[in-house]
């Protein structure tokens, strides 16, 4: 198999992405929530939340939606797979301002 990056995985999610986005009709608060959603909903490790921190905020959103969302699906997918996802959420958080102040320090 011949690839034209170095970095194929990510090309394919990043073009599924693309595609999704093109196809989905949901306001950008929505989408980015019912991501939230699914990724909590199927055991996702932080780093699949690192993806939608720049869209939840460019979307606005606020840590009490995410909350809520937590909130509403915990009849659903079970209190462990809640936790989980909180503190998930909060190692990917811990990621991003990680590489921001890596970017700003890099900068100055």
């Amino acid at each position: 198999m011949s690839t034209a990056s170095d970095t194929p995985v990510l090309d394919t999610l990043a073009a599924m992405t693309v595609d999704s986005l093109d196809r989905c009709g949901l306001a950008p608060d929505m989408l980015i929530l019912t991501r939230i959603a699914a990724l909590a909903a199927s055991d996702a490790p932080p780093i699949s939340y690192v993806a939608h921190i720049d869209p939840a905020l460019n979307a606005g959103l606020t840590a009490d939606q995410l909350q809520d969302v937590l909130v509403a699906i915990a009849p659903i997918v079970g209190t462990a797979r809640v936790m989980t996802a909180a503190g998930n959420i909060a190692a990917a958080l811990g990621v991003a301002i990680a590489v921001a102040d890596a970017e700003i320090e890099a900068q100055g």
